[in-house]
């Protein structure tokens, strides 16, 4: 790609799940991966095989590389020899004898087949909208549930798994065509055939990245191993630089940060070269969490770039160390649309359109494909004529690429078509990626002397740091920590313990058990994350081989809350 002049358009998708399994056992609690791996995963590469003068850039948490590859050899192996599939949604898809009808057990799997969303997902399907209907009686009249049959429980299966099969297969795939189309009493054969097509959908999706990249089409970057948020890890007052009133954790600091924040980076490394072959140039900090030291931390592992959220520029174009560079910014109709360095560090830091981003988040689902499409494209028509130096001028769309796309009919398929159709004709715009960027306009970035530790959400750590709940989970965290070292200095553990010890301490440094934590989040939600954190952190003690606290069967947080889309996405800026 030549420096045209066009203004540059990056799109990051950030892919991402939380380890749901028992590291011990094995088995998942429960299947948002697998569900996401084959509606959004596969839509999102689908998009761009489709159109090839289409780029963006795509951010893999290397832990949900490895949960992809561990569901696809459970499904090879069941479908081969039967092995046994060890997420119990998922297997109940070919079980051969499924909960009897009028049991509290039928009712449970019932209610799971129900978890998805209800005006795009269970009402598009009339047949699923009938027995999700069926299933919505059960509360008020429990009885009902004893009238019914094996064959209830088995067609609500097969339509809950059809309604999370990605938009392209299910235009494209006769399979999937011949089963909705049945609509009923679906056999054991019709169960295989669905568990089949779920397995090859799972089983692509790392090969058809790694292809997609190989042609140039997108830039792979990762995320820390177990999706951290780093700088908490590193130091956690650096929560205080954006929310200098917030309530922190007991604990005074996270035992031996900075080294577990190197060991997540080195682990991802391994991870992502195992599957796609190389390093990656770039990382998404899990939640775009940056900090000076955290961007010293990816300069010694060698990225190129990184990125965050435009609040983070702004929190920063206000601290008195950066004063005079922000007054030069401003006479100079500078930009967030450009490359920015930080406390020396020799990393590109790009920084996301909040404005553009939570269009897309929070706003398109409801409007016709082509009006937000234009929309969309209009706003960034009039930021590259705003701008100097539009051949310079990099807009940085970043979103998850995953939860946002339920709220939209068919899964977006209307509006990804359209939108990487149209940029990939504008006379203005052209899709890149972060390193094309840095290697072809070779761009002169912003210095300032200091970066306000923050994420892409609202440009603090609110998220995941200072409510009591949040709080309480930190000092779990680091009384576990304290442990763990304190085990393994006074004993020896094998090699195969020690990586098991690692890994286990990994998952409960991750960012997502402190995202729910909190009143303000859905009842539902808070109770699955919150029993996950404290079963790693029982598994963890269980592992060093000390008593587990008792707290650690004590729920910690409930919820209550109904936030918008669940939840699951927040806006970049605070409302």
């Amino acid at each position: 790609m030549v420096n045209n002049g066009k203004t540059k358009v990056v799109f990051l998708w950030h892919m991402h799940q939380p380890d749901y399994r028992d590291i011990v056992t094995g088995e998942y609690y429960f299947p948002w991966t697998y569900l996401h791996a084959i509606k959004d995963y596969v839509d999102m590469a689908a998009h761009i095989e489709a159109q090839p003068a289409a780029k963006a850039v795509v951010n893999f948490a290397p832990i949900l590389l490895e949960q992809l590859d561990d569901y696809a050899q459970q499904v090879a192996a069941h479908l081969k020899d039967g092995s046994k599939i060890k997420d119990a949604v998922l297997a109940s898809l070919v079980e051969p004898i499924l909960p009897a009808p009028g049991t509290m057990a039928f009712t449970d799997l019932a209610k799971k087949y129900l978890r998805a969303n209800q005006e795009r997902m269970i009402n598009r399907f009339p047949v699923y909208q009938e027995l999700a209907n069926i299933v919505g009686t059960f509360d008020e009249k429990p009885f009902i549930s004893r009238y019914l049959n094996e064959q209830f429980l088995i067609d609500l299966g097969m339509w809950y798994h059809l309604s999370w099969m990605a938009e392209i297969p299910r235009r494209s795939d006769e399979r999937i065509q011949k089963l909705q189309n049945k609509e009923r009493n679906y056999t054991f054969d019709d169960r295989r055939e669905l568990l089949q097509i779920i397995g090859e959908l799972v089983a692509s999706i790392g090969p058809r990245y790694h292809k997609l990249a190989e042609s140039g089409q997108i830039e792979l970057c990762m995320s820390p191993y177990a999706h951290p948020i780093v700088p908490l890890l590193i130091d956690l007052n650096s929560a205080k630089e954006a929310m200098p009133d917030v309530s922190l954790p007991n604990a005074a600091f996270y035992p031996d940060g900075r080294n577990r924040a190197k060991w997540h980076l080195n682990e991802g490394f391994k991870t992502f070269e195992q599957y796609f072959g190389k390093r990656p140039r770039g990382c998404w900090a899990s939640e775009g969490s940056l900090s000076d030291e955290t961007l010293r931390l990816l300069q010694e592992a060698k990225f190129d770039w990184a990125a965050t959220g435009d609040s983070v520029l702004h929190n920063s174009l206000r601290a008195s160390e950066n004063h005079a560079v922000a007054q030069q910014i401003k006479a100079d109709n500078q930009s967030l649309h450009r490359a920015y360095e930080f406390a020396n560090v020799k990393i590109n830091t790009f920084f996301r359109d909040d404005g553009l981003s939570d269009l897309i988040g929070f706003k398109y689902a409801t409007w016709h494909s082509d009006d937000a499409v234009g929309d969309l494209i209009n706003h960034m028509v009039n930021i590259a004529n705003a701008s100097k130096d539009p051949k310079n001028t990099v807009i940085s769309v970043i979103m998850d690429g995953e939860n946002a796309w339920e709220y939209f009919p068919e899964n977006a398929y209307h509006f990804l078509h359209n939108l990487y159709e149209r940029l990939t004709t504008h006379p203005q715009l052209e899709l890149s990626t972060y390193s094309e960027v840095i290697d072809n306009q070779q761009p002169t970035p912003v210095t300032m002397p200091h970066l306000v530790a923050g994420s892409w959400v609202y440009g603090s750590f609110s998220t995941w740091i200072g409510d009591k709940d949040k709080n309480r989970g930190w000092d779990m965290l680091c009384d576990a920590k304290q442990q763990v070292d304190h085990a393994l200095s006074k004993r020896s553990f094998s090699a195969a313990q020690l990586t098991q010890i690692e890994k286990q301490l990994a998952l409960c440094e991750g960012s997502d058990w402190f995202w729910w934590f909190g009143d303000y989040n859905p009842a539902q939600s808070v109770s699955d994350f919150e029993y996950l954190f404290r079963r790693h952190l029982l598994n963890l003690y269980s592992l060093i081989e000390q008593p587990a606290p008792a707290y650690l069967h004590q729920v910690i947080s409930v919820g209550g809350g109904d936030p918008a889309t669940g939840g699951v996405m927040r806006q970049g800026h605070a409302n």
